[in-house]
């Protein structure tokens, strides 16, 4: 059994309040015709014009072009049948601010029956309503007529405004409605996209993060391993420290990744390892595991400085030290340097190696990682083959803030 709904209820609701209605109008202005005694055919006629008038109005909201016609048909009979008004007339006014109400578009055929009626009604009824000849002069049966006429105008002029007021102003509340439901929606789904931006950008930063500890370590460990291979077979004890710094390198990896992981976990009683983020002090002990072929270098005094920025800072310098160990040649040797001024940071990695002859596998993001992460703090990032055409620089520019003091940076 299906439930009805609410429109539907609706409707039927209405439906009977203005069957009801009509009821109660048809007992006043056409019930007192069925009563009366000796009635002539003017009154048999009134009452049937009536009847049919109030039986229109039942489609006023339903069916209003229904209701138009039958209200039409029977006012035709009133105006040729019965000569004088009738209380069943009231009906007209209210259809036709049922018309003007419920059609849509500009319902002008209603003003243009109502204008007709309003001048062929009183004709027919000015016989009844002014008496014998030489009641009124003609300059007063002119007046009258035209008063009447007047009257019979406005009794359908202003329903039918009143209608059309009245619908106006539930068209407006209904686009008003939806332009609100627009933007509800709307609003839905920009905060929709933006929690997918947030959730991509998320997502972009994770990535870079793996790929620079992953590639960093992985090229150090593989470096210093084929180092140790070799120095195993000349000098054993020398075998024992490269197996040092690869288990060391291994494991501040995993702690890293580890860290990384254990933001991405939701409830606080997770084992999360909240290991502070690499630093500019950690450049040096960086540098150092990459091996004998690089060198770092240290200028200016370091400022105190966010500590995005110097994340940014190692993972551009850790990236560049990874590109030189995987592509400058095994015969390469790297500088990295730091240049630091009150106003601006300098990280410069430079090596002498293949440069733009050097092989890539085509599938690498280091480069686009590094420029999504300078960008990221405004600074600037050159990455190319050097001039001379022997070896590749890294060039990276954060400039700080000149209305902030570093050291109160925090």
């Amino acid at each position: 059994m299906s439930i009805p709904s609410t429109d539907a209820v609706l409707e039927r609701h209405a439906f009977r309040t203005n069957a009801l209605m009509v009821a109660v109008l048809a007992f006043f202005c056409v019930g007192p015709y069925l009563l009366a005694s000796g009635s002539s055919m003017s009154t048999v006629w009134a009452f049937l014009s009536g009847a049919g008038m109030m039986a229109g109005l039942l489609w006023r909201r339903a069916n209003p072009r229904r209701m138009l016609l039958v209200v039409t048909a029977a006012g035709i009979v009133h105006l040729l049948a019965v000569p004088w008004p009738t209380m069943a007339l009231v009906a007209i006014p209210i259809a036709v601010y049922s018309y003007a109400r419920w059609v849509d578009g500009h319902p002008r055929l209603v003003l243009l029956i109502g204008a007709v009626a309003s001048v062929l009604g009183p004709l027919s009824w000015a016989p009844s309503l002014m008496g014998p000849d030489g009641t009124y002069s003609i300059v007063g049966r002119l007046a009258l007529y035209l008063m009447f006429v007047l009257l019979c105008a406005g009794l359908v002029v202003t329903p039918y405004a009143f209608g059309r007021r009245i619908r106006d102003a539930d068209l407006i509340k209904q686009q008003r409605e939806a332009a609100l439901a627009q933007r509800q929606v709307e609003a839905l789904r920009a905060r929709d996209h933006a929690a997918r931006m947030a959730e991509m950008n998320t997502r972009a930063q994770i990535a870079r993060e793996l790929h620079d500890i992953v590639a960093h370590s992985v090229s150090v460990m593989i470096v210093q391993a084929e180092g140790g291979k070799a120095l195993a077979t000349k000098k054993p004890e020398a075998a024992a420290e490269v197996l040092g710094t690869i288990a060391e390198t291994g494991r501040e990896a995993l702690t890293e990744m580890r860290r990384l992981v254990g933001v991405l976990r939701d409830g606080p009683g997770d084992d999360a390892d909240w290991t502070p983020t690499p630093s500019l002090e950690d450049l040096g002990a960086m540098v150092e595991r990459a091996g004998d072929r690089v060198r770092f270098e240290m200028y200016g005094e370091t400022p105190l400085i966010p500590p995005v920025l110097q994340l940014t800072i190692f993972r551009v310098a850790q990236e560049g030290v990874t590109n030189f160990l995987k592509h400058a040649g095994p015969d390469a040797t790297c500088v990295v340097s730091l240049d630091q001024a009150p106003r601006v940071i300098t990280l410069t990695v430079e090596d002498d190696g293949l440069g733009a002859a050097a092989p890539s596998d085509g599938v690498g993001h280091g480069l686009r990682g590094m420029q999504e992460r300078v960008a990221a703090v405004a600074g600037t990032l050159v990455a190319r083959p050097r001039h001379d055409g022997r070896g590749f620089l890294v060039r990276a520019t954060f400039p700080l803030a000149p209305h902030t003091d570093p050291r109160r940076i925090s």
